[in-house]
């Protein structure tokens, strides 16, 4: 029997799947990427080190900040450059901003109609307009936030090596810190109606990795973990993650000393970090009486609530210190260009981002690697769907085959476009 999308609707970038199924077994499971390799490392190669940000954010436009940041940070490291709290601070209140817009966008609007059996998001907004509306607001709080610091919503533009080119005032930094108490009433409020979802039950045992860092829920900064013993820092990514390119494949896969599939992402980091959680996303995740570890990959959904509770409350929290703070610290000073080479990492919405840079004496660079969360995560996601083929869809209609596989794709929040970067 084969198993075959042609195309899976709402994600970001266009794929399709295919399942080879012989006697109630699945021998192959495999995504079928339609779009074209885009060759971003390859165009910075030669470039000068301040265009890679610029160009590097060009990968998504769900998320260009991560892009940016994470472009920003391998720079940092690779010169050595050391920037202030208050920089930091701003730079975390805007990946709070990405998890929110990102989260709200594929919880509401491109994975939640597939739990109610809703065929379309016309029937789903015009059966639940109240919670549309939340999810608007929501978001709207996220894409203020990146346009306050970063200057615009889509591809900021303030945010460099070094600091900042421009920082926002006070009176901006007050009216977000208003906005985000007025918005987290909707943030509850749509995270009660998460609650009464029923998600499909399945369960695969698996290794979860992501960022740790001390006293706080990590996605800024921080070490390699797993809940397999893994525990690196990020310098050593490429000496224990590796690339495979197969054959007529466009998109590279990661392994993990020899382990070809691991998961990344909201349900990665809540497995891990679920103590570090603050408050509010904390009794909400007690609420939804989930044990943990947790495998069942349809909670990824759940967990992004968990995240967009927990960003809500965290960027509020940053923004009340941050007005008390001189934000002058956080323009770009002075600093020497030399030969370097670096990595690091940040959480993006759908897992941990990793960057590589190669620097010239003269600021030129010599090479680059970006490894996306999607291209970690897509063995595993045909490892899952496989088992979940086998165990719960064989037997169905062909229609509702193709909406549960839909379904079970679409819970993992892929992002094509970054992996085909």
């Amino acid at each position: 029997m084969l198993l075959k999308i042609n195309h899976v609707a709402k994600i970001e970038g266009h794929t399709g799947f295919m399942a080879s199924v012989l006697k109630g077994q699945v021998k192959e499971a495999r995504f079928e990427v339609q779009e074209g390799i885009r060759l971003i490392e390859g165009i910075l190669v030669g470039r000068h080190y301040k265009d890679m940000p610029v160009v590097a954010q060009r990968i998504c436009g769900i998320c260009p900040v991560v892009h940016n940041l994470t472009s920003i940070k391998s720079i940092e490291n690779a010169l050595g450059v050391k920037v202030s709290e208050e920089t930091v601070m701003l730079r975390k209140v805007m990946e709070h901003a990405q998890f929110i817009h990102s989260h709200a966008l594929h919880l509401f609007f491109l994975s939640l109609a597939d739990f109610l059996d809703i065929e379309n998001d016309i029937k789903l907004v015009k059966e639940y307009p109240d919670e549309t509306k939340m999810a608007l607001r929501i978001r709207d709080f996220g894409m203020a936030m990146v346009k306050v610091i970063g200057g615009r919503v889509v591809h900021p533009l303030t945010n460099e090596v070094g600091g900042f080119k421009k920082v926002p005032t006070i009176e901006e930094i007050q009216s977000l810190i208003k906005q985000g108490e007025d918005v987290m009433k909707d943030v509850l409020a749509l995270g009660e109606f998460f609650k009464k979802i029923k998600l499909p039950e399945f369960s695969r045992k698996t290794e979860y990795v992501c960022l740790q860092a001390k006293g706080e829920y990590a996605i800024y900064d921080g070490d390699l973990v797993s809940n397999k013993g893994l525990h690196i820092p990020v310098a050593k990514f490429e000496e224990n993650f590796h690339e495979l390119h197969r054959p007529r494949e466009i998109i590279k896969r990661v392994e993990v000393d020899g382990r070809s599939s691991y998961m990344v992402g909201a349900i990665a980091r809540v497995n891990n970090q679920h103590h570090k959680l603050s408050s509010k996303a904390t009794e909400y995740l007690h609420g939804l009486g989930i044990k943990f570890p947790d495998f069942n990959p349809f909670h990824n959904v759940l967990y992004q609530m968990v995240e967009v509770i927990h960003s809500t409350e965290e960027s509020v929290k940053l923004l009340r210190k941050l007005s008390h703070l001189d934000l002058q610290s956080a323009i770009t000073k002075p600093y020497e260009v030399k030969e370097g080479s670096a990595s690091a990492a940040v959480e993006a919405p759908r897992g941990t981002l990793y960057y590589y840079v190669d620097i010239d004496p003269k600021g030129y660079i010599k090479n680059v690697n970006i490894i996306s969360p999607t291209a970690q995560f897509l063995a595993h996601l045909e490892d899952d769907i496989s088992k979940f083929i086998e165990e719960q869809v064989l037997e169905m209609p062909e229609k509702d085959r193709e909406k549960k596989m839909r379904a079970f794709i679409r819970a993992y929040d892929p992002c094509i476009s970054c992996a085909v970067h």
